[in-house]
This record gives structure tokens, C-alpha cells and sequence, in this order.
């Protein structure tokens, strides 16, 4: 069965769409359904679908932040975008991203099934021996073990703000599951594990301006946004101030 999670604000979409789904096309399961990104990114701290078929404009958070989101956790996983018609260069920005097909509102079920056996290709591609969420056995963590376990992790976040840091990459360094150690994180620390990272990154950013004369598009490279332009938006909402602003204020 392949799980999949539905995002869309429309209620009446999101019903059609489910219909499909669960009428005609078998071996799909919607095992999750968000109306915005922020609520399907905190389902995605804890559960991992097969893949994720959303809208692209959204209240609170849209598909394109979701979607980079999504990336940073599961680099791999299928994703399918839903866009108006007069949302083509929006939509255009996501297909960069390399999502894996694009659906025109109304949605089509002719355009909705093939969509969905893009999906069924890439997960059997894909699949393999990866554990599914609610299948896997969470490993046995002896007391005071895995405080050991987040500590490191850290650490290595701390140390490779810049590097790969994806949920699957971090899981593959701890010798855990992502599912467990998602939850693991949590139970530790309290915090998301992408909430800990994004202020990892931060905290990078905030010392190279300070203390270096590198370029903005460096630093933001340096405390790892490949998009100068989405670190200016993300510095700005987390800092309160724009990274020149800052260098300004707190520069030596």
C-alpha cells in the first residue's frame, strides 16, 4: 500500500481528489490530509508517506515553502503539485524542484490517475528495504543511550550547518530509523529536529556576519541556503532584521 498525504485548503478539492483516490486507483492509502504546509510539516516531524500530492498556494504556509521543507527531510520523495491556471510561473519555480507531475485545477481524474501512477513508479523505485511508518520495529535504546545519541547528533549539526542534512542523511549518521529519530529528537531536546537545524543555521549565519566581510550570497551558501534570496526571507522572519541590517548593528 502506498500512503500518501493530501494538501489543500479547498475543502471541496481536497473531497474530489480523495474520491479518486479511494474509488479508483488501488494500492494508495490517504493516511494524512493538512489544509496548509505548516500542518503537514508537523505531521512530517513524526510520520514519513510514500509521498505528497499539494496545492501550491496555501494560507500560512504554501506548497513551495512546504516543498523545500519537504526536501530537506526526504530528498527523494514524490511529490505532485496542484496549481490554477494563471499560477503557471509560481508552478514553474516548483517543477524545478523536481517534483514529480503537475495537476491543473479542477483536477482532472484522467490527469489525477496518471499523476498517480508516477507515484507507484518512482515509490517502487525507491521502496526497497526502506522501513514504512507505523511497520517499522523502533530499536531498543538502553537509558541514557540515546541522550548520548542526540548529543552527537548535534554536535555534527553544529559542526555542518552547510552540509547534508536531511532527515534520511541524519538517520544514516545516528544508525536509526528517520521515524525514530524524529521522535527520539523530540523526546530528548523538546524541539523539532528541522526546528533545531534551522537555527543551527541561523546562529552560523549570525556569527559570519559579524565576524567576516563575506558576501551575503557566501554566507548564506556558508550556514547552507543554495538560494541567497530565500535566506534574506528566512533571516529576516527568525533575526527580526535583514542580514545587512545586521552586519550593521553587530559587525566588528
Amino acid at each position: 500500500m502506498i500512503k500518501l498525504m493530501l494538501v489543500e485548503d479547498e475543502e471541496t478539492i481536497r473531497t474530489g481528489i480523495r474520491t479518486v483516490i479511494t474509488r479508483l486507483a488501488d494500492g494508495f492509502e490517504i493516511v494524512k490530509e493538512a489544509s496548509n504546509g505548516k500542518e503537514a510539516l508537523r505531521y512530517l516531524q513524526s510520520d514519513m508517506p510514500d509521498a505528497i500530492i499539494t496545492d501550491i498556494r496555501m494560507r500560512e504556509m504554501d506548497g513551495l515553502a512546504l516543498i523545500d521543507k519537504v526536501r530537506e527531510l526526504y530528498a527523494s520523495m514524490p511529490l505532485v503539485i496542484i496549481s490554477g491556471y494563471d499560477d503557471f510561473e509560481y508552478a514553474r519555480r516548483a517543477l524545478r524542484q523536481g517534483v514529480a507531475d503537475y495537476l491543473l485545477k479542477p483536477v482532472d481524474r484522467g490527469a489525477m490517475l496518471k499523476a498517480l501512477e508516477r507515484i507507484r513508479e518512482l515509490v517502487g523505485r525507491e521502496r526497497g528495504p526502506l522501513p514504512q511508518p507505523g511497520r517499522e520495529e523502533e530499536p531498543s535504546v538502553q537509558p541514557g543511550e540515546g541522550r548520548r545519541i542526540i548529543h552527537k547528533l548535534c554536535e555534527h549539526i553544529a559542526r555542518n550547518p552547510d552540509g547534508d542534512l536531511r532527515l534520511q542523511t541524519l538517520a544514516d549518521y545516528a544508525h536509526l530509523s528517520p521515524v525514530y529519530l524524529s521522535k527520539l529528537f523530540k523526546q530528548e531536546t523538546g524541539e523539532n529536529l528541522s526546528d533545531y537545524i534551522a537555527s543551527a543555521r541561523i546562529e552560523r549565519a549570525k556569527y559570519l556576519l559579524a565576524n567576516t566581510d563575506l558576501k551575503i550570497y557566501d554566507v548564506a551558501r556558508l550556514s547552507g541556503y543554495q538560494s541567497p534570496k530565500h535566506f534574506m526571507l528566512v533571516f529576516r522572519k527568525a533575526v527580526g532584521v535583514p542580514p545587512g541590517a545586521y552586519r550593521e548593528e553587530n559587525g566588528r
